[in-house]
């Protein structure tokens, strides 16, 4: 398998585990979240730049992320677009829309697209993600009712 199938194959099972993870009464692997994450990186927003360790508190917090999103109504994702450059031998940088699925209080249910860029190593072989970027989340969820 060539280091773009192992990154796409990456993504299939990051989205698999996310949903999987917001599903009612599910028990989100947080072990398996956490080996998706080199030991420390960094995410920068609208909010700023902030580095994390891929720590035991780092695997703690994961489920309350899910709790939260399950919360605001969160179903699903789908990858819906993966664009990837090649920056050298270890290194990838990925180009993610997710499309999002929210069940609305009428019953109903609202997609949001959204953008992540994800900088990966293959340094130990497998992808792991050492940063990423993401747009303003709350502002995209106020602009759509879901929060």
């Amino acid at each position: 398998m060539n280091s773009e199938q192992k990154i796409r194959k990456f993504f299939d099972e990051y989205t698999e585990r996310f949903n999987n993870s917001l599903a009612e009464g599910a028990k989100v692997d947080a072990g398996a979240v956490r080996d998706s994450f080199a030991d420390y990186f960094v995410e920068s927003s609208p909010n700023g730049v902030q580095g994390s360790r891929n720590s035991l508190l780092f695997g703690f917090v994961i489920p309350r992320g899910f709790r939260e999103y399950r919360k605001m109504g969160a179903t699903g994702i789908t990858l819906a677009g993966l664009k990837l450059t090649h920056i050298d031998d270890h290194h990838y940088m990925a180009q993610a829309h997710w499309d999002a699925a929210y069940a609305t209080k009428s019953g109903g249910e609202r997609g949001i697209g959204f953008d992540v860029v994800y900088f990966l190593t293959l340094h130990s072989g497998a992808p792991k993600i050492f940063s990423y970027i993401t747009g303003d989340e709350k502002k995209l969820l106020r602009a759509h009712g879901i929060v």
